[in-house]
């Protein structure tokens, strides 16, 4: 055996004790294993096969240089920013695309202006702030009959329809006033039937007497007509029909002469004092109204008078032609002033939420699919951003996602950042990720 020289003999020796001495360290996962192109770098895949360039086998990559990998969103072309594709090849013009790394795409879509251009381009910016998102609703409405003051005036037996008292519909009637005079043989032959068991039974009243009694009740015959029969002993021809309650005839169907059905309608009356207002609330604002909020309403009627009331129903169906909903609004109607049919405007001052992000709503570009902002960087350059957008709150938008309270934004000008059709393109597809990028690259 040959002596060891004494440099490596003392190397060999010091490694040996400083294993000696390290402490053992824990057992590690096995590290997730990459497969990468020895003429393409860039290429960084997960499993092995083929570069998608040259086609030469993918090469395993050495422990630790999967942890610096950059993914690749796209491929752009250097002469024309507009073309944009998801795999690498030659662009329109010949020449070879090159990547855009994952930390490399905002930079890409970074506007630069100089200061001079910005001037003349009158380019503002406005800040974005955080606060409640209110609203004033307003919408137009139209006055109507309360319908728990409708009443519709039927008997309840056969007969003809001898005088009218109230012969034409907008008359006012009150409680008590006669409606009209009917001639029945079926009232006429109970009121009968009751003087006939009154007699016979005495004034204590027998089975006989009660039964023609209810019989009478069930006929809708007031208290005071039985009283009437038993104090005469007569029982009278005709019967007057007589108001249940007050209000404004609406619908009249009786004349004199006329022979009525039970249940036929003869007239219809309606309480003016408490009428409800329909208002017409379109489908954006829907969401800052609901039953009960306070609301005030204005008539011109008169002068300008304004009522307040609150949301009894919003209806829960939007008409098919309007677009727009029911809110429902009970108000009482001192001295008659709101008529049935007049229109009046409703307002509601409503808080959909405490606090949001709330950015301009001239900051916003809409293109139909998205909208998007241009953020005003520190260092003067502008950035497009797409935002996601909830509510409108007064000149403002609420802003879901994309935006953070104290960034400024283009108010005035950004039309001309986004003028050129090309550079807007290209701007839109730099910032929509793949869903399925086809490699990742790893860091040069």
């Amino acid at each position: 055996m040959k002596t060891l020289r004494l440099p490596v003999l003392t190397a060999a020796l010091a490694l040996a004790a400083l294993v000696w001495a390290a402490p053992p360290s824990a057992p590690t996962a096995n590290p997730r294993q990459f497969y990468t192109c020895s003429m393409h770098p860039q290429i960084l895949l997960d499993h092995p096969g083929n570069c998608p360039i040259c086609g030469m086998k993918l090469v395993p990559v050495a422990a630790g240089g999967a942890a610096q990998a950059r993914r690749i969103l796209y491929y752009k072309s250097t002469m024309n920013p507009g073309e944009i594709r998801q795999l690498p090849g030659k662009d329109s013009m010949g020449m070879a695309m090159v990547p855009v790394y994952e930390d490399q795409a905002e930079a890409d879509a970074t506007i630069s202006i100089d200061p001079v251009t910005i001037q003349k381009m009158n380019l503002q910016t406005g800040l974005v702030q955080a606060g409640p998102v209110r609203r004033e609703v307003r919408a137009v409405g139209t006055v109507a009959f309360a319908e728990p003051g409708l009443r519709d005036i039927t008997t309840k037996y056969e007969g003809w329809i001898e005088k009218l008292f109230v012969d034409a519909t907008w008359s006012e009637v009150h409680a008590g006033d006669p409606l009209f005079e009917i001639y029945s043989p079926d009232l006429y032959n109970a009121e009968l039937n009751y003087l006939i068991a009154y007699r016979s039974e005495g004034a204590m009243g027998g089975p006989l007497t009660h039964a023609a009694r209810e019989r009478l009740l069930l006929y809708d015959v007031p208290a005071s007509l039985l009283a009437e029969l038993a104090r005469t002993g007569e029982a009278p021809r005709t019967f007057v029909y007589r108001a249940p309650a007050g209000g404004v005839v609406i619908q009249k169907t009786a004349v004199e002469g006329m022979m009525v059905k039970p249940g036929e309608s003869l007239f219809r009356l309606a309480d003016p004092s408490s009428v409800w207002v329909n208002a017409e609330i379109y489908e954006d604002d829907l969401a800052f109204v609901h039953a009960g909020q306070p609301v005030e309403v204005r008539s011109t009627y008169g002068g300008d008078h304004a009522y307040a009331g609150r949301i009894d129903r919003v209806i829960p169906e939007v008409g098919a032609e309007t677009r727009t909903a029911k809110a429902r609004i009970v108000l009482s109607n001192p001295g008659l002033a709101l008529k049935p049919g007049m229109f009046v405007d409703m307002r509601l001052a409503a808080e959909l939420r405490a606090s949001a992000v709330l950015v301009p709503d001239m900051a916003v570009l809409r293109s139909g699919d998205r909208d998007t902002v241009f953020v005003a960087l520190a260092d003067g350059s502008f950035l497009p951003r797409p935002v996601t957008l909830g509510a409108r709150t007064g000149d403002d938008d609420e802003v879901l996602s994309g935006l953070a309270a104290g960034e400024r934004v283009v108010i005035s000008g950004q039309f001309l950042l986004d003028s050129e059709s090309q550079l807007r393109e290209a701007i839109q597809k730099m910032l929509r990720q793949p869903a399925n990028p086809p490699a990742t690259a790893a860091a040069p």
